[in-house]
């Protein structure tokens, strides 16, 4: 089986560069543009099934690239709540002493005011296996997924990569409308098992 894990489109938050987490935002015109050449360049799987965080962003991208697929939406795949960070970036919260904090910290603090990051780990990691127990009881009735895409946030790749295969959570950053293909398969006592991964754009 193979799982392909896929960060949403660009936002006007990602080109600022800004701590975009609960604000839901659309895909700006590069990001639909960007998606679209990315799938006119065959860098996206078929898939059987696609599952999507809730926020527009990802349910948009999805139905970019999925656009025959009904979009299954779980709302344990949203982005981390980033707390009276949210919708600033580096410049603006530079003289703030609660980001300081938070940066000598190695970003293991709760974000002030909002998510604790292993809390937000344990979620996204929680709604992925969720999801992926839904598409073995639809394996167990005869449906044949052999493919299932995720689009969801970079936070939740993340999450969901360095917990499938050990390293350091930012390991496993991506630009967006990229992200990691995974081969896994579950055996008899319904546990997935992974064999390896590689990048969408690899």
């Amino acid at each position: 089986m193979k799982i392909v894990l896929i960060r949403h489109g660009m936002t006007e938050g990602n080109v600022s560069r800004r701590y975009i987490g609960i604000t839901d935002e659309n895909l700006c015109p590069k990001g639909q543009q960007i998606l679209n050449e990315n799938i006119k360049n065959s860098m996206y799987p078929m898939a059987d099934i696609v599952f999507s965080s809730t926020m527009k962003r990802c349910v948009q991208t999805a139905k970019i690239i999925y656009p025959e697929k009904d979009i299954l939406k779980e709302e344990l795949l949203k982005e981390c709540d980033f707390g009276i960070f949210e919708g600033k970036n580096y410049m603006e919260l530079s003289d703030e002493p609660l980001y300081q904090q938070w940066i000598d910290s190695g970003g293991s603090n709760t974000f002030p005011g909002g998510e604790n990051p292993y809390g937000f780990r344990k979620r996204s990691v929680e709604g992925f296996y969720k999801c992926m127990d839904f598409v073995h009881r639809m394996n167990c009735e005869d449906k044949k997924i052999e493919t299932v895409a995720f689009v969801v946030h970079g936070g939740t790749i993340m999450s969901v990569m360095s917990n499938a295969f050990g390293g350091d959570y930012y390991d496993y950053s991506c630009i967006n409308g990229s992200g990691y293909i995974l081969e896994c398969k579950f055996d008899e006592n319904n546990l997935l098992h992974y064999s390896g991964y590689c990048g969408l754009d690899s």
